[in-house]
């Protein structure tokens, strides 16, 4: 079981996969950063607020025996503005990954071989063939 453990987990599929996720964690990371501390702020600026992530609907006020009940749609809001920003970049990846794959296989791909020549000219060049044989036999 161990064996069959170890081959499975060794296969080039899943070794991929495993850095492909490691990989994405590390970018989700930094398109995370990028999202909070540069273009969250510079639209908080735009938008007349500092801090987009506290925007909220509050639907009861806090009081003395209750806790305020609101929607934060700000943290929404910056949720969302992070998924665009690494569905773009992964767009943009995975069309740059199909061109580049594609350029290597026309660069791959050997010319395709003659075509088979027609009856008729195999007939004529066993004709011709005999024709050479007869008159190279007769001298």
């Amino acid at each position: 079981m161990l064996q069959e453990f170890k081959k499975f987990a060794m296969k080039g599929n899943v070794i991929d996969l495993a850095i492909g996720v490691i990989i994405g964690g590390a970018f989700g990371k930094i398109v995370t950063s990028l999202v909070n501390d540069i273009i969250m702020p510079l639209l908080g600026i735009v938008v007349g607020r500092i801090d987009l992530t506290s925007l909220k609907l509050v639907i009861r006020p806090a009081s003395e025996a209750l806790a305020e009940l609101s929607i934060p749609y700000g943290q929404f809001l910056q949720t969302a503005v992070d998924f665009l920003i690494i569905a773009f970049s992964l767009f943009f990846v995975t069309r740059a990954i199909v061109r580049f794959q594609k350029k290597e296989e026309e660069k791959s791909q050997a010319p395709p071989p003659p075509p088979e020549p027609s009856k008729e000219e195999q007939l004529l060049t066993e004709i011709r063939d005999l024709l050479r044989e007869g008159v190279g036999g007769g001298k």
